[in-house]
């Protein structure tokens, strides 16, 4: 598998986010389904690298994706909002990446992280500035500085590993 195809097989993955957002429920199913495809990534990136840093990055992700799903999904009970089955976005997201090849790794894991987490910070700026519900204006508001810290840690540990 090519380093291009293994990048659009994770992407995928990881929870492509459509550019665009017409209503809250949409927000919630985006942000529930690239949770759970962080925490699956994650957990295999900790089965999968060697690298010291790698695996730190993934035990944070593990930790903080875990428990932001935990809240949305709470949050979204409370809001009547349906969210999408979780063992089911599970097995969609551990046989995508599954098919990673060991020697690239680390080096497919960061850069899409790189990827997934620009695409969740548009997707928490978006629902942050325009929600229509308040409750999910301000978890996005709140969660937003960490998915940022997510990006900045993904893009420098990128650096470090190689695009």
């Amino acid at each position: 598998m090519s380093c291009k195809t293994l990048s659009l097989a994770v992407a995928l993955a990881l929870g492509s986010v459509p550019a665009a957002f017409a209503a809250s429920d949409d927000f919630v199913d985006a942000a529930v389904e690239g949770g759970i495809a962080e925490v699956v990534a994650a957990k295999l990136a900790l089965e999968k690298s060697q690298a010291a840093d790698v695996r730190a990055f993934a035990e944070l992700m593990v930790k903080e994706h875990t428990a932001v799903n935990q809240q949305l999904m709470a949050l979204a009970k409370r809001l009547d909002i349906d969210i999408p089955n979780e063992a089911g976005l599970t097995d969609k997201a551990r046989k995508m990446i599954l098919e990673m090849r060991d020697e690239s790794f680390d080096r497919a894991y960061l850069n899409n992280q790189v990827d997934a987490h620009q695409k969740a910070v548009e997707l928490f700026k978006r629902e942050g500035e325009s929600s229509d519900k308040p409750e999910l204006k301000a978890f996005a508001n709140e969660t937003l500085p960490n998915l940022e810290q997510h990006l900045n840690m993904a893009k420098q540990l990128q650096a470090s590993h190689g695009k």
